[in-house]
């Protein structure tokens, strides 16, 4: 009673198994319908809604950038574009690292000061913190020359970077004191109101 099963396995290889006809066929109609038909949705809608949301987005962008009719005043640091324009080398052209560095700052340094809300209350603590950004935009033109007369050193480059970072960080506490101020005097109307 005891059989090889290598033998066994040989044999069955050996063997040719056909299919019934059709086989495949119904195979295939059992499996879509045991499963649920998936819903598609026509591409002419979904070209629709995404022009719908394509039109808002611009609606909602402009009435932003044209605000409720206020005057926009503005403040100009100053004329030139930063470390863009000097003459020689700049601390972007060091490296591409302090080229990222660089303009990650100079960046963030004018996308603060485009949202600054500038209004007659506020003037005189805009222009207190633009005298201190002048003064340092002032020192980095001078880090910028020495840069290019002795050369690149960590210390030079150190304080570049230091200059940038303290640049943002005075824009940044003037647009948190702007909201503190906005916010207090919305509080004494408030008050006063009630």
């Amino acid at each position: 009673m005891a059989q090889d099963l290598r033998e066994l396995f040989k044999k069955d290889k050996e063997k040719q198994y056909m299919m019934k006809e059709g086989h495949e066929k119904r195979f295939e109609e059992l499996l879509n319908s045991s499963f649920p038909k998936k819903r598609r949705f026509s591409s002419t809608f979904l070209r629709i809604a995404a022009s719908v949301v394509i039109v808002v987005s611009i609606g909602f962008f402009t009435y932003r950038q044209l605000g409720n009719g206020e005057e926009i005043k503005t403040t100009v640091v100053d004329k030139d574009n930063g470390p863009e324009q000097q003459e020689g080398i700049s601390l972007g052209d060091l490296s591409p690292d302090l080229k990222v560095v660089e303009n990650y700052y100079v960046a963030n340094i004018n996308l603060e000061l485009s949202q600054l809300e500038i209004s007659d209350a506020n003037k005189d603590l805009v222009d207190q913190f633009m005298e201190r950004l002048a003064e340092l935009n002032a020192e980095y033109k001078r880090l910028n020359k020495e840069l290019n007369e002795i050369g690149p050193n960590d210390q030079t480059i150190n304080a570049l970077i230091k200059n940038l970072q303290l640049r943002l960080q005075m824009l940044q506490k003037l647009k948190n004191r702007l909201n503190e101020l906005k916010s207090s005097k919305n509080e004494q109307v408030t008050a006063n109101s009630v």
